[in-house]
């Protein structure tokens, strides 16, 4: 499956194994922009995956609504560029009814979908990667997967978890990305990264499709020597503290990216952590290797883009401190 499928089919699974799961968005109806939730309503009813108005706000207040009276509640908002208008929603009563009603009531079964990044064309605003954002809310998780077999796990995961969960879809990779997956239902654990690829002299942490490139970084770097210890964060909010911290405590280095802009970006938060719990350990300063504080380009995407060359140049700078 690639990775649209996957979710498609994490859809449908969520769909038939709850009767109080339901999928609804601008034109999920018809299969979505990215053809996501293409057939589900055909299967399941127009009561079920359904059409809203142009209107995230309204998409998420919805949801929310739809969650706290016990309902499986998955909204989709088209782009993560489109997600600003409902930001009052997540933040101030998704992520904090369960508080505020001193745990009498909460949208635990709200999640919302929304697909991110660079896709190569987007220009301003079909190519943000808003997730720092809400890496400041408590109350909400954020989730973003790698690849299709990742996609599928987390989704179901996000959807059957007791929180509400914003969910970001590597939009270049909804085709791009194909692998083996399981058409039976599973999930994979939230709050828990992974090692891809173990190594001895520096830890990269990343999410997403930037993942796809720092893998490649690290394939170059072996041809000279250096070994590097991938980690998929997955979940960033609560993020795996215990298994980056083990990592840069045996590499003594680390590097951050990410697509967003550096300044503020989540790499900014683990390098803080890091510097706390691992500084008599640091062999070399903490990198961040991530897009530029300018609004996201159309022409110059290349320009902006944390690209394998620039990781590359930026590990075997930390190896050579």
């Amino acid at each position: 499956m690639n990775l649209f499928s996957a979710i498609n089919n994490a859809l449908y699974t969520a769909l038939d194994t709850d009767p109080r799961s339901y999928v609804f968005g601008e034109d999920v109806g018809f299969g979505g922009v990215f053809r996501c939730t293409v057939g589900l309503r055909d299967k399941f009813g127009r009561s079920r995956v359904f059409n809203t108005p142009l209107c995230e706000q309204g998409i998420v207040g919805f949801g929310i609504g739809l969650a706290s009276m016990g309902n499986r509640a998955v909204a989709e908002i088209q782009f993560a560029d489109y997600i600003y208008p409902a930001f009052d929603q997540i933040v101030n009563e998704a992520a904090k009814y369960r508080y505020r009603s001193g745990n009498m009531f909460n949208t635990g079964g709200l999640t919302i979908r929304a697909p991110y990044g660079a896709v190569g064309h987007g220009g301003h605003y079909h190519s943000q990667s808003p997730e720092a954002f809400f890496c400041h809310v408590p109350g909400i998780k954020v989730v973003i997967p790698r690849s299709p077999s990742q996609a599928k796990g987390l989704l179901l995961a996000s959807i059957r978890d007791p929180n509400p969960v914003v969910f970001f879809e590597p939009k270049l990779l909804y085709r791009m990305a194909v692998e083996e997956v399981s058409e039976d239902d599973y999930t994979l654990p939230l709050s828990s990264a992974e090692v891809m690829r173990e190594g001895s002299d520096i830890t990269l942490v990343g999410w997403g499709a930037q993942l796809t490139i720092m893998e490649q970084a690290c394939t170059e770097a072996a041809k000279d020597g250096i070994s590097c210890e991938l980690i998929d964060l997955r979940t960033l909010i609560p993020w795996d503290q215990e298994l980056v911290e083990a990592s840069v405590n045996k590499t003594g280095r680390l590097l951050v990216s990410h697509e967003a802009p550096v300044t503020g970006g989540f790499g900014a938060e683990i390098a803080a952590y890091i510097t706390e719990r691992c500084f008599l350990r640091l062999e070399a300063p903490i990198v961040r290797v991530c897009g530029l504080d300018t609004p996201f380009p159309l022409v110059f995407e290349p320009f902006y883009l944390p690209t394998k060359n620039k990781i590359l140049d930026a590990i075997k700078a930390a190896v050579q401190f």
